[in-house]
């Protein structure tokens, strides 16, 4: 029998012979049951049973002696696993009986590996940065930072021709959709979007960064007693409140600051989607109502109308 422990802290041929002990250890305790259940039922008289009983009884025990004193030593050859992971007591989340409902610790293991792999990874970064290092004193780091001007940020700020060729180039793409662009305040947008005979949007930008979008229903007021757009009122209706807020997640979804063409085109491209508001039932239970609203989600990917509740 080969005893050397691996350098993994498990003897897997002991492991494996560990294994068939408490096979052997099993059948002996289901010898010892047996012999109790049937007893000795051949013999003639009864002295002869009880002495063939106590014989076959005592070499039942032997043999689970026998069996459980091999598996004590294999025990002791099989080794210990090394405690890479200080878990203490979450440990015993491997003792929940529903690990294939909650693998709670499996995930834990997994975090903890991810855990040391990033501070190895971090520590080999910082011993290169560190070799890479420029050698300047703090003084001529502060007279270097005093003369260097700082840079301009050069996506915020579009000549306005610019934003009116990309919005009218919207405009052309989707025939159900008219937008109405105004500066009210300078250089800022903002565009009347009306989709169909469905909605109306207002949208607020910044250069060609969209900041707030308000969603009314058609026939609803979207102009202040001044005549402006009103920017700061919600619709009346709970259908066009909850574009609203989807509106305001797609805004943080479209997000390409060194293509800002591209998001407010692919923003417009999910808005046209709600041209069917009222008539696209449900893509999970395909219902057309619930709780009296219609579907008001759309996917980002596939556009696809959703109930608030069936998305997630």
């Amino acid at each position: 029998m080969a005893e050397g422990v691996l350098s993994a802290g498990i003897n897997l041929e002991a492991f494996a012979q560990a294994i068939a002990a408490i096979q052997a250890l099993r059948s002996s305790v289901t010898r010892v049951f047996d012999c109790l259940k049937d007893g000795k039922r051949n013999k003639e008289t009864l002295e002869g049973r009880e002495k063939g009983f106590v014989s076959s009884f005592q070499e039942s025990l032997h043999s689970v002696s026998r069996d459980l004193g091999e598996l004590e030593r294999l025990s002791n050859l099989v080794g210990k696993p090394s405690e890479n992971h200080p878990l203490h007591n979450s440990g015993l989340l491997s003792l929940d009986p529903v690990q294939d409902k909650t693998p709670l610790y499996s995930q834990l293991l997994q975090a903890y590996k991810w855990s040391n792999k990033l501070q190895y990874h971090a520590g080999l970064a910082s011993g290169l940065l560190n070799q890479q290092s420029l050698k300047r004193s703090a003084n001529q780091m502060g007279m270097s930072a005093k003369r260097r001007p700082k840079a301009q940020p050069t996506t915020l700020v579009l000549p306005p021709q610019y934003v009116d060729d990309v919005i009218s180039r919207i405009d052309r793409m989707f025939p159900e959709m008219s937008i109405h662009l105004s500066r009210p305040n300078g250089t800022s947008a903002m565009l009347m979007v009306t989709l169909g005979k469905v909605l109306k949007v207002i949208v607020v930008m910044r250069s060609l960064f969209i900041d707030r979008t308000i969603v009314k229903g058609y026939h609803e007021n979207v102009y202040t007693e001044e005549g402006k757009l009103d920017i700061w009122s919600k619709s009346n209706y709970q259908v066009f409140q909850k574009v609203t807020d989807h509106a305001t997640t797609a805004l943080l979804h479209y997000q390409l600051p060194q293509m800002p063409d591209v998001v407010v085109r692919s923003f417009m491209t999910w808005l046209r989607s709600y041209i069917k508001l009222f008539q696209a039932p449900c893509q999970r239970c395909g219902k057309f109502l619930q709780d009296g609203l219609p579907p008001t989600w759309r996917d980002f990917r596939t556009l696809e109308a959703f109930h608030d509740t069936c998305r997630q």
